[in-house]
């Protein structure tokens, strides 16, 4: 592995860390983003539309341009999402 692919894992995970430390202090951000992915689970932009409306109505901040840690986020909330869906 080299030197930038290591940095660029550790910038994927203080990413990750920042967005866990939100929802420990906001717990509701999670509600809110199965809620929001819910609605646009089957859009064909699925992930931009989730993206902006998180962004918009809670303090987790998506930019246009997706981030690794951004893409696994929203990977993660529809993935929860379509579980949910599954179990019933």
């Amino acid at each position: 592995m080299s030197v930038s692919d290591i940095k660029n894992k550790e910038r994927v995970i203080n990413e990750l860390l920042r967005f866990i430390r939100k929802v420990f202090d906001e717990p509701e951000i999670c509600s809110i983003a199965k809620e929001i992915a819910r609605k646009h689970i089957n859009s064909k932009d699925a992930d931009q539309l989730i993206a902006e409306e998180l962004s918009a109505t809670t303090n987790v901040k998506i930019p246009i341009e997706h981030s690794e840690a951004d893409r696994l986020f929203l990977e993660l909330l529809q993935d929860l999402v379509r579980d949910e869906k599954a179990l019933y």
